[in-house]
């Protein structure tokens, strides 16, 4: 029998684990003996570095501990909480940033019009919002990774983690 912090804690984890248990799983390939299972097992190795990678990055994003609830839905992004709520469709979304507003931080999702989604970072869903918003155009990775785990200072305007590139 597993307690119940600890299977919410390996379930939340899931997927930086599988990540490392392929890369150790490449590596004893590796040490199988011959260049055959040599080669195979570095690669097996390099393709679970590469998952871990953005696995721990997502991680970052977990949610669950904000009130509401992420809803990502083909090309939209929905936030459904206690105090407010609304979506924002990614093919009108102009700047990310990070913002904190006393006890919680919050995505700013900014429209080309003016409008302004504030999303928990610690919502429920929050670690699917990762992926979507790394595969914006131009869009850092590693940059969201760290706004989602470094403090914002509150009441300073913080640059933008993301600005729609300039057509033309």
């Amino acid at each position: 029998m597993i307690r119940p912090e600890l299977a919410e804690r390996l379930t939340r984890h899931r997927e930086p684990i599988a990540a490392g248990a392929v890369m150790l799983a490449g590596l004893w390939i590796a040490t199988r003996g011959g260049p055959v299972f040599a080669g195979l097992g570095v690669l097996v190795a390099l393709a679970g570095a590469a998952l871990l990678l953005p696995a721990l990055r997502r991680l970052r994003f977990g949610g669950g501990t904000a009130p509401g609830i992420i809803e990502l839905d083909e090309g939209r992004v929905g936030y459904f909480g206690p105090e407010g709520g609304g979506f924002v469709d990614l093919a009108e979304l102009a700047e990310i940033r990070a913002v904190d507003l006393g006890e919680r931080r919050f995505w700013r999702l900014r429209t080309v019009d003016g409008q302004a989604l504030l999303v928990p970072m610690r919502a429920e869903g929050a670690e699917r919002l990762y992926d979507t918003l790394a595969a914006l155009p131009g869009a850092d990775p590693a940059a969201l990774a760290a706004a989602a785990g470094a403090p914002v200072r509150p009441g300073t305007l913080q640059p933008p983690l993301w600005r729609r590139p300039a057509s033309g």
